[in-house]
């Protein structure tokens, strides 16, 4: 298989970036309290909705793969970092130190699948392996619905 490139263009103005995949804008901001408009996600909450978007990608391939009932999933997903280190506190790393993803999934499958189909699809996607490689602590709880 070839390999992959993505790319955006992306214009900004004050807090607030509108970038362009494709045919698809993607609006990001900050609330009018941080300085911004409030158009759009600010970019951390962007980055989880990133997270919830790829491991659903990757549950929809692995659920062919593993002929696994998945009839959809359900994502809560929380980032925890140290306001601290975005401000510029030497010492204080900028990104996120701990998230949670919370996944209900619409399934028949046994528990025990369900385990197999959560670790096939957290070590595949690539939003989930970028934050872990980055040491963030990834804390995954997937449950039936």
């Amino acid at each position: 298989m070839a390999k992959m490139n993505e790319k955006i263009t992306a214009v900004s103005k004050g807090m607030k970036t509108e970038g362009v995949s494709g045919e698809h804008k993607v609006v990001i901001d900050e609330p009018a309290k941080m300085g911004g408009t409030d158009e759009g996600a600010n970019p951390l909450a962007t980055l989880l909705v990133s997270l919830a978007g790829c491991e659903n990608a990757i549950a929809n391939f692995v659920a062919k793969e593993m002929e696994f009932d998945l009839q959809g999933i359900d994502f809560e997903i929380e980032g925890e970092l140290d306001p601290r280190g975005m401000m510029g506190e030497e010492g204080v790393r900028p990104y996120f130190q701990k998230v949670t993803v919370n996944a209900t999934v619409h399934t028949s499958e046994s528990e025990e699948r369900l385990a197999q189909f959560q670790e096939t699809i957290d070590s595949r996607c690539p939003v989930y392996t970028t934050l872990k490689a980055a040491d963030v602590e990834m804390i995954p709880n997937w449950v039936k619905a």
